[in-house]
């Protein structure tokens, strides 16, 4: 089963969302506002998934812009880093959907393919 963290208001988590029922994929959805993933669970998915770091923040979002991240992250410790996305869920790009093995950031189409059927 994939937990599928998402925010409500996110047209592209929706779209995830519609993706994932059409094609009869179960999931457990989490608000990721309410409910971040941990730093530990951050650091699993991290780890597991092959995907970069830097992939996993929301490089779009207002909290990222207001906390200058785009300059700070190069230098940034990892650990420093999982603790932040764990500190907030309007971080963390999304949707993330990890099923404890693969994980996908955003919403592909093709990617989604590929990983969840």
């Amino acid at each position: 089963m994939i937990t599928y963290y998402a925010y409500p208001k996110c047209t592209t988590c929706r779209k995830a969302k519609k993706w994932l029922d059409q094609n009869g994929i179960a999931y457990n959805e989490i608000n990721i506002a309410e409910a971040p993933p941990s730093q530990d669970q951050i650091r699993e998915i991290y780890t597991k998934s092959g995907v970069e770091l830097k992939k996993f923040f929301n490089t779009s979002g207002l909290k990222y812009r207001a906390l200058g991240l785009k300059d700070k992250l190069k230098d940034m410790p990892e650990e420093e880093q999982l603790a932040l996305l764990a500190s907030d869920g309007m971080l963390i790009k999304r949707p993330l959907a990890w099923n404890g093995e693969q994980a996908t950031l955003g919403f592909k189409e093709e990617e989604f393919e590929n990983t969840w059927k």
